[in-house]
């Protein structure tokens, strides 16, 4: 199987630090495309001339997005010339962590399928407050002037 490896997510910040990996029995089939569409919004479209819906298996597990097509078998053929691949394929594409599937298109022999990364708040970044005083060690409250006026009396 060829491999290959590359980062489709070129503005992920540290929190997701996984790569994208494709791979397939035929090197190279089915040629595909990662496009962002916004910071958080991927389209990967895969080239699947002659296979219909019926012929491709869309899955998703365990981080993994598995996209592979049976071609169906027309014993009748008589080709002069044979350059449309009628093989069977697979590509798996390892996806970084809060990445959701949302949804899968086949058009005019392009297969999409829609990708979203979705980071919870909680691990999203933070913005901290920044109180004017000081802190005293062991001490996890802020230090405020007017409480030291407070305590002194």
């Amino acid at each position: 199987m060829n491999s290959i490896n590359l980062t489709p997510f070129d503005r992920i910040g540290p929190v997701i630090t996984s790569t994208c990996k494709a791979q397939a029995f035929a090197p190279g089939s089915p040629a595909y495309n990662i496009e962002a569409l916004s910071d958080n919004e991927y389209i990967i479209t895969l080239a699947v001339a002659g296979f219909s819906i019926n012929n491709i298996n869309v899955s998703a597990e365990s981080g993994v997005l598995t996209v592979s097509g049976e071609p169906s078998h027309q014993k009748n053929n008589r080709y002069l010339y044979q350059g449309i691949a009628n093989t069977r394929f697979e590509r798996r594409f390892d996806l970084t962590d809060f990445v959701e599937i949302t949804r899968a298109d086949l058009h005019d022999g392009l297969l999409s399928i829609s990708l979203v990364r979705d980071i919870p708040e909680t691990l999203g970044p933070k913005s901290i407050c920044i109180n004017k005083g000081r802190v005293i060690a062991g001490d996890t409250k802020s230090y405020r002037p007017e409480d030291a006026a407070v305590e002194a009396a």
